[in-house]
């Protein structure tokens, strides 16, 4: 059995992490809520990302009610353990965050824009927690697919670093790096506010604005 240490505030030695199985996590075939797949085969001209901003519960529906977002999902990145539990991620001996997998379609929303929803919705300043939930499992984290992607998240992350320096807030400590395998987590966990609309949601931004349209002015 594993412990709930919630609180871990940093990462292991990538020997130090549990060793996980060969086993995937049994996904779902459709999204609770629109219906859509959540895992490839997507349809053609969609693009993906990864998205680490506390809690996946509450990031998940964000994104899932995002114009031009095309399905979700939740589960692990980030880390080291390969398709880690529930439980496992949050010993805080995987290294993982608990990511959204977002699917969209770059003809109806921008990356700038889908990255300007991200920035907003929580509060990437915090390190290894977001809010009063406290833990390497918790981090912000941006996982890019590609050259434009990385270009559009370095770029919008510094320019909401300005916006946020005019306010007082403290470095951006999100997590910026190509994408890791995405490890679905338990079907419980997927669209959980679609199931649970009452649910426990500790998301919370910064009430600042992520400036947009940096990418033409570079």
């Amino acid at each position: 059995m594993f412990g709930f240490a919630r609180k871990a505030t940093q990462l292991l030695p990538a020997e130090s992490t549990l060793p996980g199985r060969k086993e995937k996590m049994p996904v779902p075939a459709a999204h609770f809520v629109n219906g859509r797949p959540i895992s490839p085969p997507f349809p053609e001209g969609l693009e993906q990302v990864q998205f680490g901003m506390g809690c996946f519960w509450g990031a998940e529906r964000i994104f899932w009610q995002t114009r031009g977002v095309w399905t979700t999902a939740v589960g692990y990145s980030g880390g080291v353990t390969p398709n880690p539990t529930y439980e496992e991620v949050c010993s805080g001996r995987t290294n993982h965050t608990e990511a959204v997998l977002v699917v969209f379609d770059p003809r109806i929303i921008s990356l700038e824009e889908l990255f300007k929803v991200f920035w907003e919705s929580h509060d990437p300043t915090q390190g290894m927690r977001q809010g009063n939930d406290t833990g390497s499992q918790y981090r912000s984290a941006l996982y890019t697919y590609g050259e434009a992607q990385m270009k559009a998240a370095i770029a919008t992350r510094d320019a909401f670093q300005q916006a946020l320096d005019a306010r007082k807030f403290g470095k951006i400590t999100t997590e910026i790096r190509p994408a890791p395998e995405f490890f679905y987590a338990e079907d419980y966990h997927q669209q959980y506010f679609g199931r649970n609309p009452n649910g426990y949601c500790g998301l919370g931004g910064t009430g600042v604005t992520c400036p947009i349209g940096v990418l033409a002015r570079a």
